[in-house]
């Protein structure tokens, strides 16, 4: 039962510490993109584009981590080794 409660621990750190990073990355990105705008506002169209097309690419991975710890959680790749400790 120890390796089921650490699965739940680990896919909580997944899911938390890449919400964590998604939330901070998109974040800075966002203030260098205003920043960069209001430097240069000819070129906010395609400044913007660009930074749509990366919060999308960081929300994907964010996903993808959030995917794979509840694939942890309900198909537990581990729980085979309980079978096969002596007991």
């Amino acid at each position: 039962m120890e390796i089921i409660g650490l699965v739940a621990v680990a896919a909580g750190l997944i899911i938390g510490l890449g919400a964590m990073g998604a939330c901070i990355g998109i974040g800075v990105m966002g203030s260098k993109y205003l920043e960069s705008a209001a430097r240069q506002p000819e070129l906010m169209g395609e400044l913007q584009t660009k930074m749509f097309l990366l919060v999308g690419l960081i929300d994907a991975s964010f996903i993808i981590g959030t995917g794979i710890a509840l694939w942890f959680t309900t198909a537990n790749p581990f729980l085979a080794q309980l079978a096969n400790l002596p007991k």
